[in-house]
């Protein structure tokens, strides 16, 4: 299993929110060709998403072909 946390984020006081204040945020995903909600997958489709792991892929460098 990857770990895929962000701990390069700087944590600040002022936006920590309490419970009560919070909304929840709905996620949706490509599956198949088309977007789905997360909440609608099943246990094993869960599982599989969150352990995901996103990157960053470096820009492309033109050949020199002469």
């Amino acid at each position: 299993m990857t770990d895929c946390t962000r701990t390069d984020l700087p944590v600040d006081a002022a936006t920590v929110l309490r419970d009560d204040e919070r909304q929840r945020c709905e996620v949706w995903t490509r599956v198949m060709g088309y977007h789905r909600p997360v909440a609608s997958f099943n246990v094993g489709k869960k599982g599989e998403h969150r352990e995901r792991c996103f990157f960053r892929e470096a820009r492309a460098v033109p050949s020199l072909a002469t």
